[in-house]
C-alpha cells in the first residue's frame, strides 16, 4: 500500500521508517553503530548486518511462529523437502517498475536460509518494456520512484518465497508508479488481466499498492467496477487476490493536496476494500521477545535509541499484537468501506458498523521492530548492498498469498475468492487481542486500536493522532480481521475436505 511518513526530526536522524513509494518500510541503518543492547536484537546472515534494537525475522522463525511448517519443512533431509512447499503453484506479484537485480537477490536469499532446496523458480515480465533505471531516486513516481519498488518487489518476491519455495514467483512490473491518482491503474490492471489469461488456474496475487477510496471521488463503486470485473474474472477461473490494508492506520492522504494532506476523518483503502479482494492487515509478532517500554520517548536528543523505550524481556512463546508503532509511526489499516456494501459473506460480523464492506479480512506479521529480513543488490550507488529489515502490510500480504497457495496444492484445484472460506472458519485464526506492553503509564505501549500516534513538535513525545482509530477486540475487527492464521488449520479450511 502506497503510504509516506512524516517522522518527528530527531526520529529521521536515528532511525527512518523509509517508506518507497510502494509503501514498504526499511528501518535505516543510521544508527546501528550506536548499540548500548547488551546483545544485538537483529543479526542477520553474512554479510552480517546487527540492528541494535530492531529485532529481525529469518524465514524459519516466521514459519515456526504461525506453524507452516506442520504443513511444509523445506529443511527436511530430501532434497525437495517434505509436505507442501508450493509445488506445481503460481505466485504473482503485482508491483511498479519491479527490481533489477531480483533473481540474483532471490538466489542469495535461497543460499542463506535454503540451500537443500532446488534453485528458486522466478520470472520477471515487464508487459511494458524493461524499466528505465538511470535516474533513480526517492521521488513517489516516475524513474525516480523506482528505487521504493526496488525494495518493495524485493520483498514481496523473497518473502513469498520464503513460505512457498518450490512454487513458481512471477513479478510483473508495470510503470508508471500508481500513486494517490489513479493513472497507474489501467497499465496495471492490464497487465493483472493478462497474467490471469496466461497461468494456470488457481494462481494467487498478492498487490501491494492501494489508494485511499475517496481517489475514486465519492461513495460508489462505479469507480472501480472496471477493475473489479478484472478481479471476477480471476475469481470465476479459480485465481485469488490478497492486498494489503494499508500502513497509515485509519488516515488517508488526499488526492486534492498531492498526498501532502489527510482527510480530517477515518478512511479506508482500495484495493484491499474490493469484495473480490482477500484484505491482509498487519500484527507485531514478538517471537523469543516481550516489548517492555518505560519512556514515549524513542530517541535521545542526541538522535540515539532511547533504551527505556526500545527494551524488551525475553519469551519463546509468539505473541501477535496488532500493528502500531508509535516511534514510526506506522499502524494497521482497516475499517469500513465507502464504496462497498456488505458482503453477504460478512453478514452478522460486527453489525453495528453498519452495511458496509469491513477490512481486512486477517492479518499477518508487519511490524518493524520484529521485521523481516531482505537481501537487495539493486542501485549499489545509493543503497547499501546487503541485508535489511523490512516492515508493513506489504510484507504481510506475500507471505498469505504464498501459504493460501499451499491451500491450493492441498485442495488439487484453484480457489477462487476465499473471502466466504474465512468468513466459516473463523476458528482457522489466532485472535489477536488488545494488549498494553511495558508500564502503564505509557501511552506508546497502549496496542489496542489502529489510532495513529503524532510527534509533538519537538520530535520526541509522542501524543494520539486526532483521527479515530478502530479498536482491536474479541473476535472480529477492523485492525486484524479475524487475527493471524494458524497455518495447518487455515490450509485444511480452505482446501476443504
Amino acid at each position: 500500500m502506497k503510504r509516506l511518513f512524516a517522522l518527528g526530526t530527531l526520529a529521521l536522524a536515528a532511525l527512518t521508517a523509509a517508506a518507497g513509494a510502494s509503501g514498504a518500510i526499511v528501518a535505516s541503518d543510521s544508527v546501528a553503530a550506536t548499540n548500548d543492547a547488551t546483545t544485538p536484537a537483529c543479526t542477520s546472515p553474512a554479510p552480517v548486518q546487527t540492528y541494535s534494537w530492531i529485532h529481525c525475522y529469518a524465514p524459519q522463525q516466521i514459519r515456526s511462529a504461525y506453524g507452516v511448517d506442520q504443513v511444509g519443512n523445506p529443511a527436511a533431509s530430501t532434497a525437495a523437502g517434505q509436505g507442501l512447499l508450493g509445488q506445481g503453484q503460481t505466485i504473482v506479484l503485482v508491483d511498479s517498475y519491479g527490481e533489477p537485480n531480483g533473481a540474483a537477490d532471490l538466489q542469495t536469499f535461497h543460499n542463506a536460509f535454503y540451500p537443500n532446496l532446488p534453485a528458486p523458480n522466478y520470472t520477471a515480465v515487464y508487459p511494458n518494456g524493461s524499466p528505465d533505471f538511470k535516474n533513480v531516486g526517492s521521488g513517489q513516481s516516475g524513474s525516480s520512484g523506482a528505487e521504493g519498488w526496488a525494495g518493495e518487489a524485493a520483498l514481496d518476491i523473497e518473502w513469498s518465497y520464503a513460505i512457498a519455495p518450490l512454487a513458481h514467483i512471477v513479478l510483473i512490473g508495470v510503470p508508471p508508479a500508481e500513486t494517490e491518482g489513479v493513472q497507474g491503474f489501467p497499465n496495471l490492471f492490464k497487465a493483472i488481466s493478462d497474467a490471469i489469461d496466461t497461468y494456470p488456474s488457481g494462481t494467487v496475487f498478492s498487490m501491494s499498492f492501494g489508494v485511499t477510496e475517496q481517489t475514486f471521488g465519492g461513495a460508489t463503486k462505479q469507480p472501480t467496477q472496471k477493475f473489479d470485473a478484472v478481479f471476477q474474472k480471476g475469481n470465476a477461473k479459480g485465481d485469488t487476490f490478497f492486498a494489503s490494508s494499508g500502513d497509515g492506520g485509519s488516515i488517508g492522504v488526499s488526492k486534492q493536496h498531492r498526498d501532502s494532506v489527510n482527510y480530517n476523518f477515518p478512511t479506508d483503502g482500495w484495493p484491499a476494500s474490493s469484495p473480490y479482494v482477500t484484505a491482509v492487515g498487519g500484527t507485531q509478532l514478538q517471537y523469543g521477545w516481550r516489548w517492555n517500554p518505560q519512556s514515549d520517548v524513542a530517541f535521545t536528543s542526541a538522535g540515539a535509541y532511547n533504551s527505556a523505550y526500545w527494551q524488551y524481556t525475553s519469551n519463546a512463546t509468539p505473541q501477535n499484537v496488532v500493528w502500531n508503532e508509535s516511534w514510526c509511526p506506522c499502524a494497521t489499516g482497516g475499517g469500513p468501506s465507502v464504496l462497498y456494501s456488505r458482503p453477504a459473506w460478512q453478514t452478522g460480523v460486527m453489525p453495528a458498523a453498519g452495511n458496509h464492506r469491513l477490512v481486512p479480512d486477517l492479518a499477518w506479521n508487519a511490524s518493524v521492530n520484529g521485521g523481516v529480513l531482505v537481501y537487495t543488490s539493486f542501485f549499489p550507488t545509493t543503497d547499501r548492498v546487503g541485508w535489511h529489515v523490512y516492515g508493513g502490510t506489504s510484507a504481510a500480504s506475500p507471505q498469505v498469498a504464498a501459504l493460501t497457495a499451499l491451500a491450493a496444492q492441498k485442495a488439487g484445484h484453484g480457489l477462487g475468492n476465499i473471502n466466504p472460506a474465512i468468513y466459516a472458519h473463523p476458528g482457522a485464526f489466532a485472535d489477536v487481542n488488545a494488549v498494553r506492553d511495558g508500564s502503564p503509564a505509557i501511552i506508546s505501549g497502549d496496542l489496542s486500536s489502529n489510532q495513529m500516534f503524532d510527534y509533538n513538535g519537538d520530535g520526541l513525545m509522542v501524543t494520539w493522532d486526532p483521527i479515530p482509530g478502530w479498536p482491536t477486540t474479541s473476535g472480529y475487527d477492523m485492525t486484524t480481521g479475524f487475527g493471524t492464521p494458524n497455518a495447518s488449520a487455515y490450509v485444511s479450511a480452505l482446501a476443504g475436505p
